[in-house]
């Protein structure tokens, strides 16, 4: 059985603004894995200990203009891997993510890294509705090819620049990048990715979603990712 580091050098790139109660977490997960070359937190002007801990965890941080989609360009400008793996920073990997992305890649070493790949979402609560926005997520990914943000993103380099990378926009930025990937270059990862759920519980179960997919049709009739960062908060 071939090891799982002899063939793929992966940067994890992190945008955050103040998260300084969720980032250990997600940088834990990546902790000693043999398959993370580099942590590259891409900050957009935190004002709580969220840079000390990346620091403190050995990250190498890039400031970056606030916005989720300027600071994942900024940081995979900055990360030096052959491999992206793109991460929220309320979201971690469970374990058995190595070994999936090992065979993930190994598929794709024979081909330049022609797809990118995305985790199943799993929310860290035990509600019913949780188990909801789950299988909704699932559902998307299957049926509109349309992975969020919270599911993670591995690309290779030679395609993520091919496609013209992450696009300078406040929000969007996850679904713009799908789409220009298409169908065709989207596949699952065969392990999870827990995200926090401190969104739905705050902005309910039902509203968020629905607030989601209003933001979502704004966007596809062409209303600026600017007007929807708005409505979206």
């Amino acid at each position: 059985m071939r090891t799982i580091q002899e063939h793929i050098r992966i940067s994890a790139v992190i945008p955050t603004l103040d998260v300084a109660a969720e980032l250990p977490k997600t940088l834990a997960a990546l902790d000693n894995s043999t398959l993370i070359a580099e942590i590259v937190v891409a900050d957009g002007g935190s004002r709580d200990a969220t840079v000390a801990i990346a620091r403190a965890a050995r990250a190498r941080v890039v400031a970056a203009p606030r916005g989720r989609g300027t600071q994942l360009a900024a940081g995979a400008a900055a990360a030096t891997g052959e491999w992206l793996l793109f991460l929220h920073a309320d979201c971690r990997l469970l374990p058995g993510w190595e070994e999936a992305v090992d065979a993930f890649t190994a598929a794709s070493a024979d081909k330049a890294g022609d797809k990118a790949g995305y985790f199943a979402l799993a929310l860290d609560d035990l509600a019913p509705a949780a188990r909801r926005v789950e299988r909704l997520a699932a559902w998307r990914c299957r049926a509109l090819a349309l992975p969020y943000g919270d599911q993670g993103l591995l690309i290779h380099r030679r395609l993520y620049e091919a496609i013209g990378g992450y696009t300078a926009i406040p929000l969007m930025e996850d679904v713009d990048l799908a789409r220009r990937l298409g169908c065709a270059r989207l596949a699952p990862i065969r392990a999870t990715m827990l995200a926090s759920a401190h969104r739905y519980r705050r902005g309910g179960y039902w509203r968020r979603p629905l607030r989601n997919l209003v933001c979502l049709s704004l966007y596809f009739l062409g209303v600026s990712p600017e007007k929807i960062e708005k409505l979206y908060g």
